[in-house]
């Protein structure tokens, strides 16, 4: 008999049924499909291509997935609601429980991507405040992500047509369907979410529902316009600190700051940046757009100093030695993989 005289026994049978070792193996079994999706999205986003199998498979799993997540989710909630917890702190448990981190991300993610098409349809943007100037990414990746939906039609419309099972032609048609709306809401999401520089010079790096950056104006330093192309990956971080956000395998923007930040990846690992490559449709404009913003700043910051008295020099912009040249550059470097001009 345990202190609370219940059976030594009964406790592993309890445990195994609320939250003990085969609910943790559920839930990180769902993790780990959850990983998969995102990758496969991550490597849509930047070209590369999966056999139609993989894709639906991958869909599939992705599907089980979260439906496994809402279920184990909503039966934690029913046991709280029993237990007499509130509907809010009952339902923020039931997630926070039910749905391993990565899934509560995917999910966060994919509703975004929706929310997006929302906003597509009503030619609106998301954080775009009044005096901020949005900067453009997915004019350049378009055509590509064009000729992905087409595919993405084909390779599902011609399975389900040739497949003779009728449930099994359900299922593909439907799976099909869904990813395709994800490229679609993915596209979606690049265009009503761009970067976005302040009205108080700060800046926001953005990509889709996937990336969000926000960078504080007085830790911007400099910023150029400067073209590289890097090796396909989405986003990535060196070991110097510097953070590469490509679209297209490119970016074209390249902001120094005086200390780093912390940025998350689509998975949620937290990363530490203190240069940021970004792409922009029209760089030389973003780059414009902070220096204006920064020079805005610095004017305003200016107090004019009392008759008969002699004015302070200005001091010089965060993170810029004396006597060296103006930080904000829109001069652009040669072209080439991984180097600057």
């Amino acid at each position: 008999m345990n202190g609370d005289g219940t059976g030594g026994a009964a406790a592993p049978v309890t445990a195994g049924a609320d939250g003990g070792r085969p609910s943790r193996w559920r839930r990180w079994g769902v993790g780990a499909v959850v990983v998969g999706e995102l990758t496969v999205l991550v490597c849509l986003a930047s070209g590369a291509r999966f056999p139609w199998p993989v894709v639906l498979v991958a869909e599939a799993l992705a599907f089980t997935a979260l439906t496994t997540g809402v279920i184990m989710a909503a039966r934690r909630y029913r046991r709280a609601r029993r237990a007499g917890e509130e509907r809010g702190p009952a339902l923020r448990r039931a997630v926070r429980e039910g749905m391993p981190p990565l899934v509560r991300r995917l999910i966060a993610h994919e509703a975004r991507a929706m929310v997006s098409l929302v906003l597509w349809a009503a030619r609106r943007r998301h954080g775009v405040g009044p005096g901020a100037r949005a900067a453009g990414y997915a004019r350049c990746q378009a055509p590509m992500m064009f000729l992905l939906t087409l595919a993405s039609v084909i390779e599902t419309v011609v399975p389900a047509l040739v497949i003779p099972w009728p449930v099994v032609h359900a299922v593909l048609l439907v799976l099909g369907l869904y990813g395709v709306l994800m490229v679609v809401a993915l596209h979606a999401s690049c265009v009503t979410r761009p970067h976005v520089v302040g009205a108080d010079g700060s800046l926001r790096i953005r990509y889709g529902a996937l990336f969000d950056l926000r960078i504080p104006a007085e830790l911007i330093a400099s910023a150029r316009y400067e073209r590289r192309y890097t090796d396909g990956r989405l986003l990535r971080v060196d070991e110097a600190g510097a953070l590469d956000l490509a679209v297209d395998s490119q970016t074209s923007v390249t902001v120094e700051l005086t200390a780093p930040v912390t940025a998350v990846r689509p998975l949620g690992k937290p990363v530490r940046a203190q240069l940021i490559r970004f792409h922009a449709d029209d760089p030389r404009a973003a780059v414009d757009a902070l220096r204006r913003k920064h020079v805005a700043e610095g004017e305003r910051s200016a107090v004019p100093a009392a008759p008969g008295t002699a004015s302070a020099p200005a001091p010089p912009v965060a993170g810029t030695p004396a006597g060296s040249p103006a930080p904000f550059s829109g001069s652009g470097s040669g072209s080439g993989s991984g180097g600057s001009g």
